[in-house]
C-alpha cells in the first residue's frame, strides 16, 4: 500500500469512528416524556390513556383531579373502591412502547386494604408485564413479574413507604436488568429474562385502593448489540 492508499484508508477508518460515535450519542440522547396534566382534563379520564384490569372485576377509575400540594394542582386517581380481591387496575400509556426504558412517577396512597400502587413495564397484555409495587401497609417496595395474570415476586425488600405523603418510585428496565429507586435512592437490581421484547408503561393499583400519580417521566434507554 503507498502512502496515497494508506491516507484514504486512514481517513475512511476514521470517518466510520466518528460515525459510530454519532450514533452512540444519538443514543444515548434519547428524549424525555413527561406526562403533563392540563385544566381541561379536569373530571376526566388523563388523555394518551387506556384502561385494563389484570384479574376481574372492573376495570377501574381514573380520573384527573385537583390536588394542590403538586406543582400543576392536578393529580391522576384511581378512584374505584371496588374490593374485589386480585384486581389491578391499569392506565396504560398509549403512545410509547419500549424495551430499555427508565420511568419515574410520584404516588400517594390515601387507602385501601393492600394500601399498595405501582409501575408497570414491558407491559405486552393486562396479563403480562413486570411491576414494581409499594404497598405502605406491608411497608415493603417489591419487583413482580406477572405471567398469565398471576403475580410472582422476584425481588423485594423492607422500605418507608406510608400513606398519605407523595413519594417518588423508579424503575428501569435494560436487557435482563431491572433497578427499583424509592425517592430517588436505589433499593435493589434484579435480573430476569422473562419479558426480553419492547412493551408499553402502565400506572398499576390493586384492589380498592385509591391513589394518585402525578410528574411521570418516561426515558428511552439505549440498546446494545445481542439484547
Amino acid at each position: 500500500m503507498n502512502r496515497r492508499e494508506f491516507s484514504l484508508a486512514l481517513a475512511a477508518s476514521a470517518g466510520l469512528s466518528v460515525c459510530a460515535c454519532a450514533t452512540t450519542r444519538a443514543r444515548a440522547e434519547q428524549p424525555i416524556t413527561t406526562i403533563k396534566l392540563t385544566e381541561d382534563q379536569l373530571g376526566h379520564p388523563p388523555r394518551d390513556f387506556e384502561f385494563r384490569a389484570t384479574g376481574f372485576g372492573e376495570l377501574g377509575r381514573w380520573t384527573v383531579v385537583r390536588d394542590d400540594t403538586t406543582v400543576s394542582k392536578l393529580a391522576i386517581e384511581q378512584v374505584s373502591r371496588e374490593p374485589t380481591e386480585d384486581r389491578f387496575p391499569l392506565a396504560i400509556y398509549s403512545p410509547i412502547s419500549a424495551k430499555n426504558v427508565e420511568v419515574r412517577v410520584r404516588f400517594k396512597i390515601l387507602g385501601g386494604t393492600m394500601q399498595s400502587a405501582g409501575l408497570a413495564v414491558r407491559l405486552i397484555s393486562a396479563d403480562e408485564y413486570y411491576v414494581a409495587r409499594v404497598s405502605a401497609l406491608e411497608e415493603r417496595i417489591d419487583l413482580l413479574r406477572v405471567v398469565g395474570g398471576k403475580p410472582e415476586r422476584i425481588a423485594g425488600v423492607d422500605a418507608d413507604v406510608t400513606l398519605d405523603r407523595w413519594q417518588t418510585l423508579g424503575l428501569i428496565a435494560k436487557g435482563d436488568e431491572l433497578t427499583v429507586s424509592l425517592d430517588h435512592e436505589l433499593v435493589f437490581t434484579t435480573w430476569d429474562k422473562t419479558f426480553r421484547n419492547e412493551g408499553q408503561i402502565a400506572l398499576w393499583t390493586e384492589d380498592d385502593n385509591v391513589t394518585r400519580f402525578e410528574e411521570i417521566a418516561i426515558t428511552p434507554l439505549p440498546w446494545s448489540r445481542g439484547e
